[in-house]
């Protein structure tokens, strides 16, 4: 793994943040987005209308929900954002930082309302998305302990600018989606690992755009697994690991799957048992409803 920096230690923390942090320090540099979420029979037709069976909202998106993998997992994880300066984003910082238990690192965007994400959840725990609204990340300049950053074990990136990207850089593992290249790009920052669906072409497209490969890129294909590549030349597949129950929602298992492979390898995991653990961290959000319904913690590993 690229080494980054280690200084810049972290001010006083509670003894339990101390005790969790035993397990090592992860982070998370990106988006929140408001979710709206329907169950529903099927995914309704042109014109058509139809009823939830249930629904739910949660402080969610690709960033919160890593974060919330990650607290599970390692007992503390700290998450730089930013949200909405507007009441629903206040409500979605004070979930994140209450109910679900993440150190949230964060600060309103003036005069930028907070993105939304209305998900349709059919009968086959298939989770189609449509988002509102500009998407929102951490810039650099904006007040946050970025300095901490640099003690951290791993931090997964799921957007920012350049300077939040040099300062994500600085951790010893940093793993990224493919769905975000702009701040690494610009920062000429390699990441260690992108993460991107083997079937989504924007993922793979922002993958493909970074100016240098990185040490892998994981290319996951849902209940089939998915295979790796080295920049070495290097080739690998893993399975898929079984759910331990039935499909309820598939809201939110990507972004499991790419907090696990994070704490796996910040943990000092080879990659193939860092794969094993964040498969397994994507079929455990699968049989919860919504992201957080069932996400796996560090008392099942």
């Amino acid at each position: 793994m690229s080494e980054g920096g280690r200084e810049g230690a972290p001010g006083t923390r509670s003894a339990g943040a101390a005790a969790a942090r035993e397990r090592g320090r992860f982070a998370v540099v990106g988006h929140v987005e408001w979710l709206d979420l329907a169950v529903v029979d099927h995914l309704p037709r042109a014109g058509e209308i139809v009823t939830a069976t249930d629904h739910l909202e949660a402080a969610a998106g690709g960033g919160a929900v890593a974060a919330v993998q990650l607290r599970r997992l390692a007992g503390h994880a700290d998450f730089y954002s930013v949200v909405g300066d507007d009441a629903l984003g206040a409500r979605a910082a004070a979930e994140l930082r209450g109910a679900l238990g993440v150190a949230l690192h964060a600060v309103p965007r003036p005069g930028r309302g907070q993105r939304r994400a209305f998900t349709h959840v059919d009968a086959s725990a298939e989770r189609t998305i449509t988002v509102l609204g500009e998407r929102l990340v951490p810039r650099g300049e904006e007040p946050l302990p970025w300095e901490e950053l640099a003690a951290a074990d791993a931090v997964y990136w799921t957007g920012g600018d350049a300077a939040a990207a040099a300062a994500a850089r600085r951790a010893r593992v940093l793993v990224a989606t493919g769905r975000a290249p702009k701040g690494l790009i610009a920062a000429g920052v390699r990441p260690d690992v992108v993460v991107a669906s083997a079937s989504d072409r924007k993922e793979l497209a922002g993958a493909e755009a970074l100016p240098e490969r990185p040490r892998w890129l994981v290319l996951t294909d849902g209940a089939r697994g998915g295979r790796w590549e080295g920049a070495d030349g290097s080739v690998g597949r893993w399975e898929p690991a079984t759910p331990p129950g039935p499909l309820v929602d598939a809201y939110g298992c990507g972004d499991s799957f790419a907090a696990g492979l994070t704490y796996g390898l910040g943990a000092g995991l080879p990659l193939p048992d860092a794969l094993a653990l964040a498969a397994r961290c994507g079929a455990w959000c699968a049989t919860g409803r919504g992201p957080y319904g069932r996400q796996l913690t560090g008392a099942e590993l």
